[in-house]
């Protein structure tokens, strides 16, 4: 009798186990954690046996979770099944399967990186060649004023010594004036000559 129950109980047990499986599940992705290599049972608890092992960061479908155990059933990319604990499986994409998504974006970056350092690169070289003519400029600008006061001087002193030659000038006639004024009435005044036939 005990053997009937024992085979019945064991056939009971068979059956909901197919029953669990067939129902519809709403699966979602997760992958394993980082961190483990781990191994997968054939039910919710280490009391089942081993059935396989999975490596870190291999992507699965988190099918449920046993709340009295907290083991978690995946589906793996081939379709097997199996359970395993809940801390060694993660919701969402493993930063392995990103790895590829991660490196093309970092390659992007590096790309973008390198490109503006030669912008900057270029506009600082823009930079110096400007500072460059605008210090030539300057030195050009100071040469200019530089003469502009030279001949600004030149011409004030031009001016002052033209005024002194007229009034030298002036001046000498004027006194010449007055030096022939004072000596004419000392000429000898010719006299008139005679023709004897008036």
């Amino acid at each position: 009798m005990t053997r009937i129950l024992d085979s019945r109980g064991r056939n009971c047990l068979a059956a909901s186990l197919v029953l669990m499986t067939a129902l519809p599940v709403c699966a979602k992705p997760g992958h394993i954690a980082d961190d483990v290599y781990t191994y997968y049972h054939s039910g919710p608890s280490n009391q089942y046996r081993i059935i396989g092992r999975i490596r870190s960061g291999e992507p699965v479908e988190i099918l449920k979770r046993d709340q009295s155990t907290d083991y978690v059933q995946i589906r793996m990319d081939d379709g097997k099944t199996g359970w395993l604990p809940g801390e060694h499986v993660a919701e969402g994409p493993s930063t392995l399967s990103r790895l590829p998504e991660l490196e093309a974006a970092l390659t992007e970056k590096q790309s973008t990186t390198s490109d503006q350092k030669q912008e900057i690169d270029t506009l600082r070289a823009e930079l110096g060649r400007l500072k460059t003519e605008n210090q030539s400029y300057t030195g050009e600008l100071q040469t200019l004023n530089s003469q502009i006061d030279s001949l600004n001087r030149q011409i004030e002193n031009m001016d002052e010594s033209n005024l002194m030659r007229w009034f030298t000038h002036g001046g000498l006639v004027a006194l010449g004036g007055v030096l022939l004024g004072l000596l004419i009435p000392y000429f000898p005044k010719k006299r008139k000559r005679r023709d004897d036939w008036f």
